[in-house]
């Protein structure tokens, strides 16, 4: 079982994500936990303001250090334990299937998600968040990055999946360094392209032997940057 609690301005982004598929199953079988915090309810005036214009000047607003660290602190509190703040920036760690795994086994991850121009830097410097990124671009927040932490993480939990061996024979993971084979199913033929008649033979050594050759041929041929 492992906690997730989300820190957004906007929970509602979540609502589909978190009720639909295997997700959904495994919240209500209890493999996981997401609670979602307003960061809105932390805001010190009327208006709920949670940004503001940066010093020096520039375009947009900065998320303001007098909301966000109170936010972090009181959702951190609020759980025997403290977990572990990770704060989904572009300028972060690159997220990875290594990094998905070490997450696996905690037992709360306490996700931030920035927006605008992102954080006053305080709040970096008072919270010392690990700071993560899903990839070398920038999106208008840090909630579609919060999913992809998630769903990457969920799928290891034991059971979540339903196959065990599912996660584990996914490309990327521990200990396989090679892009998955490619997968068939009905019907045998569709416009004149045909299943590998291997995988129809019920030969299980040579089933196993055609996937493990197609993957390294699929890896070289799209990422040889994985072979080095």
């Amino acid at each position: 079982m492992i906690q997730f609690d989300v820190l957004t301005l906007f929970p509602l982004i979540f609502d589909g994500f978190l009720s639909e598929s295997i997700l959904k199953n495994a919240i209500e079988s209890g493999k996981l936990s997401v609670q979602l915090h307003n960061m809105r309810n932390w805001a010190t005036d009327k208006h709920s303001t949670m940004d503001d214009r940066p010093f020096g000047g520039g375009p947009g607003m900065v998320l303001k250090v007098d909301c966000v660290v109170p936010c972090v602190e009181s959702v951190r509190g609020g759980c025997g334990v403290a977990g572990r703040l990770i704060m989904l920036s572009p300028q972060g760690r690159k997220f990875d299937q290594r990094l998905a795994e070490s997450f696996a086994v905690e037992e709360r991850l306490i996700l931030l998600c920035g927006r605008y121009e992102g954080f006053d830097e305080r709040v970096v410097e008072l919270l010392e968040p690990e700071e993560v990124s899903i990839g070398d671009y920038v999106l208008n927040g840090g909630e579609v990055a919060a999913m992809v932490l998630i769903e990457a993480v969920m799928r290891l939990l034991p059971g979540a999946l339903g196959d065990c061996d599912s996660n584990r024979l996914d490309s990327f993971s521990s200990g396989n360094r090679l892009l998955d084979c490619a997968q068939y199913t009905r019907p045998r033929e569709y416009r004149g392209l045909n299943v590998p008649e291997t995988l129809l033979n019920g030969n299980h050594a040579e089933i196993e032997k055609w996937r493990n050759e197609n993957s390294l041929q699929r890896t070289k041929l799209r990422r040889p940057d994985l072979l080095n």
